[in-house]
């Protein structure tokens, strides 16, 4: 057989020159220095890239610090550390790397090769309580999103006492008043670093989409209202995150005073100081807190001590510089950013509490006892521990989120959500519904890493059309995908949803009107 000389050279060119362009786009140059990421299957990750100085020792407890300049090439192949914790054992999305308080470090996603123009850029805020979780799980990797022309960013940030935490000496101290929510600031740092390096990565800094699920979620909606974030976003996906005004907890910690339910995170902070020995509130105090190992930080806190740890950690606070106020006030007044929005929940959001007696789940509804039983067991099962679950989950955050989105409705557009999707294999263990956190795997469309073997073409059928949406809105801002039915924007007249479930994705009436109605505190 012949062979054309030229056409060949001209081959061998072609493919030397795309080989020189793939190198040239796994090295790129931040304003600290340059980072060498990996290329994969038709995307490059740039993982470990530091966004700030280490918070450790005289940076423990202050605003993060401008992250040093090196000179050389940096690799970007692997993790950080995840933010110091003490994992929680039954985490849905285990750490990927030893937690460290050197820790404040972001990963990029990129398509291979770019596109011409700016891509959409998305940023993703974990959740776990504010006490656990970290950027490396496997159900957050953003490779999908690059295949689908989005550069997408995760980042880490303080947890537990280390990213929130007051006390005297530290007020007296900050020069600037930026103080307590140490997370919230590492949040706000890794947005500003987007918005002066992700054009390097193919990146448009004029299209950011934030989105986060449950301590994520509630972190968009600081996002939303903080004078410190204004401009560093122009969409917002709020996954689990929502709630009413003072939530479960009883109502916000503020940082310098206390209210009738809740002492200051000042005076939190000086009972852990006490219950480490350490007395005072000077800098000699200071010094020795600064200097405590990072594992008596910790202190075991975690997602199953949160509720014994209460006297010693804070978790957020309204500080007044960086929260301001309860997200649902600055809604009501209407002072939030008015960028397009995203929010929802899940089926059956929380875990469930056996009943003394089926009457326990109705007798909290008084006079209507007879209309929840009708809501909540239409059907006369008697499953009266799936009811108090159902219940609780509706109290907590059902009903709350479309009770915002009623808010925001008002000055942005807003879509809503309902997430009653439960994947093939774990139908006999959640048949009461898709608990708290399952969407994530469908978002990120990450569900072979959740799921493995037992995976089903449905289950992946699901994850695609959710992450559709997902990619649609931080493209266009819109939600109608090609091939996927439209999903219209939220009102309380019509109160629309959609609701991914195993029939595909739905919009219509909320299924759950009539028990949101029920648990909707008077207005």
């Amino acid at each position: 057989m012949r062979v054309n000389s030229h056409r060949f050279c001209g081959l061998l060119l072609a493919a030397a020159c795309f080989a020189t362009t793939l190198t040239a786009q796994e090295t790129v140059s931040t304003q600290t220095g340059k980072v060498k990421g990996a290329s994969a299957d038709g995307l490059i990750a740039f993982k470990g890239i530091p966004y700030a100085a280490p918070p450790v020792g005289d940076f423990r407890w202050r605003p993060p610090q401008p992250a040093k300049k090196w000179t050389g090439v940096r690799s970007a192949a692997d993790y950080a550390h995840d933010c110091m914790q003490l994992p929680f054992p039954s985490d849905a999305a285990p750490l990927g790397t030893p937690p460290a308080e050197d820790c404040l470090y972001l990963n990029v996603w990129t398509p291979s090769p770019r596109a011409a123009a700016p891509m959409p850029v998305m940023v993703w805020i974990y959740g776990g309580g504010f006490v656990n979780g970290g950027s490396s799980p496997a159900v957050y990797d953003g490779s999908q999103f690059a295949k689908d022309g989005v550069v997408f960013v995760s980042f880490n940030y303080r947890v537990g006492r280390f990213g929130f935490f007051g006390h005297p000496a530290l007020t007296k101290e900050s020069k600037d008043g930026l103080l307590g929510n140490y997370a919230y600031l590492d949040q706000i740092a890794a947005l500003r670093w987007v918005q002066s390096n992700i054009a390097a990565f193919g990146g448009d800094p004029h299209n950011v989409t934030v989105f986060g699920e449950s301590a994520g979620g509630m972190t968009v909606h600081v996002l939303l209202t903080s004078p410190l974030a204004k401009g560093l976003f122009q969409r917002a996906i709020v996954e689990s995150g929502t709630g009413r005004k003072g939530g479960m907890g009883g109502g916000p910690t503020y940082l310098h005073q206390s209210t009738g339910t809740k002492p200051s995170a000042e005076e939190i902070g000086l009972a852990f100081a006490k219950a480490k020995g350490i007395t005072g509130d000077d800098a000699a105090a200071l010094k020795q807190l600064r200097a405590l190992p990072a594992e008596a930080v910790v202190d075991g806190l975690n997602m199953a001590s949160m509720m014994k740890a209460a006297s010693t950690y804070s978790g957020p606070m309204i500080d007044g510089k960086i929260e301001t106020e309860d997200h649902v006030d600055a809604y009501t007044a209407g002072t939030q950013q008015h960028v397009p929005v995203i929010l929802g929940a899940n089926s059956l959001e929380m875990g469930f509490k056996n009943p003394n007696t089926k009457e326990d789940p109705f007798a909290q509804f008084g006079p209507k006892a007879d209309a929840a039983r009708a809501a909540y067991d239409p059907d006369h099962t008697g499953d009266y521990t799936w009811t108090t679950g159902a219940i609780f989950s509706d109290k907590g955050m059902v009903e709350p989120t479309r009770f915002v989105a009623g808010l925001l409705a008002q000055n942005q557009p807003v879509w809503e959500y309902r997430f009653s999707y439960v994947a093939t294999s774990m139908r006999n263990e959640w048949a009461a519904g898709a608990p708290h956190a399952s969407e994530i795997p469908y978002v990120f469309d990450t569900v072979k890493a959740r799921y493995g073997a037992a995976l089903t073409p449905e289950d992946e059928k699901a994850a695609q059309t959710m992450h559709a949406y997902w990619v649609q809105f931080a493209k266009t801002g819109s939600l109608n995908p090609p091939g996927l039915p439209e999903w219209p924007q939220y009102s309380p007249s019509t109160d629309l949803i959609m609701n991914f479930t195993a029939a595909g994705a739905v919009t219509g009436a909320d299924p759950s009107k009539a028990r949101l109605d029920l648990v909707m505190p008077q207005q």
